[in-house]
């Protein structure tokens, strides 16, 4: 029977909206059980990876850690924790990774400290803990046991929410625990530095009841923003039917520096004054942001649509291109196509020879219901700029 103060723990967890991708390895396992035996998990639980063997450790990072249980591995598990959490996550919905490693009591007697280190990485804050346990003192259930409260205790202070903890470790075993603030410069710079993936701003009042998960995003520089991209991704979101629509601003060029902090901020600005949600990614080409944003609708211009399937983007490789549109296709993204001015004539997708393997990956934006001949290029000669 789990005691009152647990379920009051998570209850509170899966009632703060907050989306959580946990990363676990060597304890804690009891805490899994505790998510996901209380309702309202599916609104706190995105994904749980179990990184159990040398391999899978190995394979998650990257690369052999110095130490497979250390402060370390724990920082970077919740790194890479946090960062799948944003992948999945509804955008406007807090997102944090959990990082666990531990190296607990087992059946032959451990030479070392039974110990282990757990981690949190959220928006505005990297927090880190490590406990050694009193060997001898308490079976491997039972330090699973007390590791599970202590995560379960700092998943709710992730997620901002105040709940009884009652704590079973001696006054010998107090956790070390340390964190690093960040302010928005700062989380801007990891984007850009490529540490963290996405930066999301919620400035949409609008309440989306479905509980579609599908994003509906419009990419640009949006320099500047203007009534033809309002317009075409409410039309898009429309033909869609549900997904959660949003501006996307890679800070990372294909051909130009990237955008500095400032730069970035700046072009923030003209989304909160229209209330409209604005990713900022660190991906230039769709087949990666079709990597960071799996399952969502993208909208484009017929003169984009033109470019991704043109072998001539690809090396002049036709097969290449194939490859790499159908890659797209198997993480669940479509392409919404808005009529486009190109050299002097309107265009739509109807208008191009699409390969038959392709076709399902492209939905045509009818004529009749978008078209809007204005260009941010044509704005900013406009003004001078």
């Amino acid at each position: 029977m789990t005691d009152g103060w647990i379920r009051a723990l998570v209850e509170a967890i899966h009632s703060s909206h907050t989306q959580t991708v946990l990363y676990l390895s060597g304890g804690a396992s009891q805490a899994l059980g505790l998510l996901m035996s209380i309702p309202g998990a599916s609104n706190t639980i995105l994904e749980v990876v179990v990184p159990y063997s040398r391999i899978s450790m190995t394979e998650l990072l990257g690369k052999i850690p110095t130490s497979f249980t250390s402060q370390q591995t724990a920082e970077e598990m919740a790194l890479l924790a946090y960062n799948r959490a944003l992948k999945l996550s509804r955008p406007g919905l807090p997102a944090v990774g959990v990082g666990f490693t531990g190296s607990l009591a087992s059946l032959h007697p451990k030479r070392g400290d039974h110990r282990f280190y757990l981690s949190t990485r959220t928006s505005d804050r990297l927090w880190i803990s490590n406990v050694t346990l009193s060997k001898g003192l308490r079976t491997r259930e039972q330090e699973d046991r007390v590791s599970s409260h202590l995560l379960l205790k700092t998943l709710a202070d992730a997620c901002k929410v105040s709940a009884t903890y009652v704590s079973e470790l001696t006054d010998s075993e107090l956790p070390d625990e340390s964190e690093k603030l960040f302010d928005e410069d700062q989380e801007l710079q990891q984007l850009i530095d490529g540490e963290i993936c996405m930066k999301v701003y919620p400035f949409s009042s609008e309440t989306h009841t479905s509980n579609s998960e599908r994003k509906v995003i419009l990419s640009g520089s949006f320099n500047p923003l203007h009534d033809g991209h309002l317009k075409l991704l409410e039309v898009a979101s429309s033909i869609c039917g549900d997904g959660i629509p949003c501006f996307e601003i890679s800070a990372i060029n294909a051909d130009k520096p990237p955008l500095t902090v400032s730069q970035i901020k700046d072009r923030v600005k003209q989304f909160e004054k229209v209330g409209k949600t604005v990713v900022i990614s660190n991906q230039p080409y769709f087949y990666k942001k079709a990597e960071l944003f799996p399952g969502s609708a993208f909208v484009i211009g017929a003169d984009t649509a033109a470019r991704l399937i043109n072998p001539k983007y690809y090396g002049g490789d036709h097969e290449k291109m194939l490859e790499i549109l159908t890659g797209c296709k198997r993480s669940g993204c479509t392409f919404l196509v808005g009529g486009r001015d190109i050299d002097g004539v309107f265009k739509v997708l109807e208008d191009f020879d699409l390969p038959l393997e392709l076709r399902d990956l492209f939905i045509s934006i009818p004529e009749e219901r978008f078209r809007i001949d204005i260009s941010s290029t044509e704005v900013r000669k406009s003004q001078g700029l």
